[in-house]
């Protein structure tokens, strides 16, 4: 029967599904257009106009929406100001269309392909699996909006709470009722391909000295309350939010210390910032989570004493065993032992290049020394590796935000970055 249907209308069995979802959409923006049709949002002879006048009534004008089942045609009561030249429609304030014409469920669609794809892809990826068309810019321009706008409502948001007129509901208990024991700020950055002119006058890494990126600052959230059957610790299912922003650091830290509040940070037993040795991560610690337990990511700190031991081989007898012996003394927090097998041949009048490299090595981990206690943090049941964010800075911003070819604007980058955030925390 699905056969002679499907051959009476062109197409194989296959694409039938097809073919009736496109007549059920059509039917459907037909019957939404009849509904809206029915109130056109005549609020009388004046309206109030945004400039503070009175706008007058002078007919009805029509509008195209786009719309989950399509394009939709409205007709709305028009308002003239004579005084400021402007025109006012209630239905569209009613309608959630002001100054736009795509409704709010057909952005969260737009804004969800948008942070998956590249536009284009993304309007082919709508197409596909929802049946509606939207064009490439009106995409960008859909998104770029809603991402800008989600992320002025955070900084908005995060003022409030941190000036105390906003107060969070108390977070609620893991899947087993208890509240959380620990909560884990993991802090990193990574750089953002961006247009030129977002980099001019920047410092960089390039051999001219010049910036061909921006970094982007991350924060991944998570709490833990208990440990697996190994012992070793284990985060809680779905309690894991990002933000990110290209905001100095000090703009950042209110955001994730906003974040953490919202997260229940007045109930939380212990807080852990975890961060990769750079400075400015320690300094947002110390300023808003004074009281957290710091901890280096162990992962990063064996790559850091990978390359000492790399800049002492010339020197050592036996450069592997050296190594060796420094990785298990790392492993067990004891960095003034690896000071002193790093001294002793220091003592031996290494200088020049030479002598200040392995200084600014070993400096890496003397200032960090009590963030490197691992021993001491796995007996507390810590984690202590920030692959999580580590992961986000991959996953979240650079599987969108760093492919070949693109170049941000800061405005663009940062709605994308943004809406990928939003999505991230949901998942």
């Amino acid at each position: 029967m699905s056969s002679l249907a499907a051959q009476s209308l062109g197409c194989g069995p296959a694409g039938l599904d097809v073919l009736v979802r496109e007549a059920v959409l059509a039917a459907g923006g037909r019957l939404l257009e009849g509904l809206l049709d029915l109130d056109r949002g005549c609020a009388g002879p004046r309206v109030d106009c945004p400039g503070g006048h009175v706008a007058v009534f002078v007919g009805y004008r029509g509008k195209t929406i786009a719309t989950v089942l399509g394009p939709v045609r409205v007709e709305r009561a028009w308002y003239h100001c004579r005084a400021c030249g402007a025109g006012v429609a209630p239905r569209d304030a009613q309608l959630g269309v002001t100054g736009g014409s795509v409704t709010a469920g057909l952005a969260e669609m737009i804004d969800t392909v948008a942070a998956v794809e590249a536009f284009a892809p993304a309007g082919r990826l709508l197409k596909t699996l929802a049946g509606v068309t939207v064009d490439a810019k009106r995409i960008e321009r859909v998104a770029e909006a809603d991402g800008l706008a989600a992320a002025a409502e955070r900084s908005a948001r995060a003022g409030g709470i941190l000036s105390g007129k906003i107060i969070p509901l108390p977070p609620e208990g893991t899947t087993g009722g208890e509240l959380p024991d620990m909560l884990y700020v993991a802090v990193d950055g990574t750089g953002v391909p961006t247009r030129t002119a977002e980099t001019a006058g920047r410092a960089g890494k390039q051999p001219d000295g010049t910036a061909r990126t921006r970094e982007v600052k991350l924060a991944a959230l998570f709490t833990q309350t208990r440990l697996d059957d190994h012992g070793r610790p284990a985060r809680d299912p779905g309690s894991t939010s990002y933000l990110a922003t290209f905001q100095p650091p000090c703009e950042f830290g209110n955001l994730v210390r906003a974040a953490a509040i919202e997260r229940g940070l007045d109930t939380i037993r212990q807080v852990v910032v975890l961060g990769d040795g750079a400075r400015w991560i320690w300094g947002l610690a110390d300023t808003h989570f004074p009281a957290a337990t710091q901890i280096v990511d162990l992962f990063q700190a064996r790559e850091h004493l990978h390359e000492l031991a790399k800049l002492l081989e010339f020197i050592t007898p036996d450069p592997a065993a050296w190594l060796t012996a420094r990785l298990t003394e790392l492993d067990n927090g004891d960095i003034e032992a690896i000071a002193a097998a790093v001294g002793a041949y220091q003592k031996t009048g290494i200088d020049g290049p030479k002598g200040e490299q392995v200084a600014t090595a070993l400096a890496y981990f003397t200032a960090n020394a009590r963030r490197m206690r691992y021993a001491h943090y796995r007996r507390l049941g810590m984690f202590v590796g920030s692959g999580v964010v580590e992961a986000g800075c991959k996953n979240v911003i650079g599987a969108r935000l760093k492919r070949s070819g693109t170049h941000w604007t800061i405005p663009s980058a940062t709605a994308i970055t943004t809406l990928r955030c939003q999505q991230a925390t949901a998942a």
